[in-house]
């Protein structure tokens, strides 16, 4: 009995001696793991994504320095191009210091058991130099920088095109400022960033962007002028100003501003008057006896007030508008013709025959024989293409050594007209060659009655010789005659 218990006593010192071998044992490993712990990092530790478990200090910075040294810095340009610039060629290296130590010291080796499993991820800033020469020059050397890829901005501008001018757009192209570049670089990689993305801010811009407000002021300027158009209503068909000549009267300034020569406005009022002005023009006249005369001379036909004209059109030219007007006269006819502004309505007077006739609307009203200027003391009626200017009631008509008392007086040239002829029995033949007037047309009484009654003031006078005259009175040349000669002027 004693020995059973003496044995079993013994067994418990043996147990006891024994456990407390396997604590010492469990603190000596614990202990010995710990004082791994101080020199190296936990299971799981990553710095700046670098796996360091179990490493130490020298074994962390050697596997953080070759990552470094793997550094890739990418540039991407705004069209989306994307550019890649290796560690190795900018001398991208590590430059150790003491953060991976401190996160060690920061370590409590003692928590080892709790911290050898999970990852622990570390953020450090790490300090890595390079070569700024070579990144700068190794950007300059990207293709974005080379001359056959460089597209420089184009400045917006007006175009001139056959109808006017129109906005060309600017081009932004894809210029980039290279020392702007290499700055931004610099300080990305000195950051550790791995991107840059290059904005606007480092591209070359228009001067002149499509938005330009001088530029968009001088277009509606330009549009304002060549949005007008006038439609004249002169001539048998009528005359159109459109935007393709007034085009040619603007000058653009380099500063886009938009001038009128009015120079050109005074040339194609000129050119109106010179097209469609019939005063004193030679015209081809169908005579009643069928044949037909040349007459030209006279006062009658249309004349363009060319000053009024000039400054109405200076006025309307830039409204934009279509306008519809006829030019401005200070004169007209009967007729809107270049060529044969008579009319039907008219009166007829063949000095040759001594006869006249006045047609309305085509049909003959009245016809007579006459007597017309005494053409042998120089004393010929005007011919040319008049108009009945007045109509007076007994009038006197006064000359140099005559007074006559007239019932009917109708004018159409200087101090020149129809009238009755109370003292004449005869009229007609070749009276007028020897005894004619002193320039107006004599009328039997009872026609000139007739005539006044029914004559318009403003009716056309064709009155024209057969055969050539030499007409030097005064009244001819004040009214323009178509024979009229000027023997002053002729050399003796």
């Amino acid at each position: 009995m004693r020995k059973q218990k003496s044995a079993a006593k013994s067994a418990l010192i043996i147990m006891g001696i024994l456990s407390g071998f396997l604590l010492i044992a469990l603190l000596v490993c614990y202990l010995c793991t710990a004082s791994y712990y101080a020199e190296h990092f936990f299971p799981g530790t990553v710095l700046n994504g670098v796996s360091v478990g179990k490493m130490t200090v020298e074994e962390a910075e050697d596997k953080v320095a070759q990552e470094v040294a793997d550094y890739i810095f990418s540039i991407e340009t705004r069209d989306g191009e994307k550019y890649q610039i290796i560690g190795p060629d900018i001398d991208y290296a590590y430059v150790p210091g003491t953060e991976i130590h401190d996160i060690l010291e920061m370590q409590d080796q003692y928590q080892w058991i709790s911290k050898r499993k999970g990852k622990k991820e570390t953020d450090l800033e790490v300090t890595a130099a390079f070569n700024t020469h070579r990144l700068d020059q190794a950007i300059a050397e990207l293709p974005c920088f080379q001359s056959d890829y460089i597209q420089k901005p184009k400045d917006a501008y007006l175009r001139e095109t056959e109808t006017g001018y129109e906005l060309v757009e600017a081009e932004e192209g894809n210029q980039i400022r290279l020392g702007d570049v290499q700055k931004l670089a610099r300080e990305a990689v000195d950051m550790g960033e791995e991107k840059l993305v290059l904005t606007d801010d480092v591209y070359e811009e228009p001067k002149v962007k499509s938005d330009d407000k001088k530029l968009k002021k001088a277009l509606k300027n330009i549009n304002s002028y060549l949005h007008t158009t006038i439609e004249y209503d002169v001539g048998e068909h009528g005359e159109v100003l459109e935007a393709a000549r007034i085009k040619d009267w603007l000058t653009i300034g380099s500063d886009y501003s938009v001038t009128l020569d009015e120079s050109k406005v005074t040339s194609y009022v000129q050119y109106l008057a010179s097209k469609y002005n019939t005063y004193g023009d030679v015209r081809v006249f169908k005579t009643s006896l069928g044949d037909k005369v040349k007459i030209g001379g006279g006062d009658y036909g249309w004349v363009i007030d060319k000053e009024k004209e000039k400054q109405q059109l200076l006025s309307e030219i830039r409204s934009g508008k279509t306008i519809q007007r006829e030019p401005v006269f200070n004169q007209t006819a009967e007729v809107k013709s270049e060529t044969y502004d008579i009319g039907n309505t008219y009166v007829e007077v063949d000095y040759t025959n001594q006869h006249m006739y006045f047609y309305e609307n085509g049909k003959l009203k009245l016809e007579t024989d006459v007597v017309t200027g005494n053409v042998s003391r120089n004393n010929g009626s005007p011919d040319g293409v008049f108009k009945i200017v007045y109509k007076e009631r007994d009038a006197t008509l006064v000359g140099e050594n005559y007074a006559s008392d007239v019932k009917y007086f109708m004018v159409f040239a200087y101090n020149v007209g129809f009238h009755d002829a109370s003292w004449r029995n005869e009229f007609g033949q070749e009276i007028y060659k020897d005894s004619g007037s002193h320039g107006c047309i004599n009328m039997p009484s009872e026609l000139a009655e007739k005539l006044y009654q029914i004559l318009p003031t403003g009716t056309p006078v064709i009155a024209y010789y057969r055969e050539p005259v030499e007409l030097t009175a005064e009244n001819a040349k004040i009214s323009n005659a178509y024979s009229y000669v000027n023997k002053e002027n002729e050399q003796p």
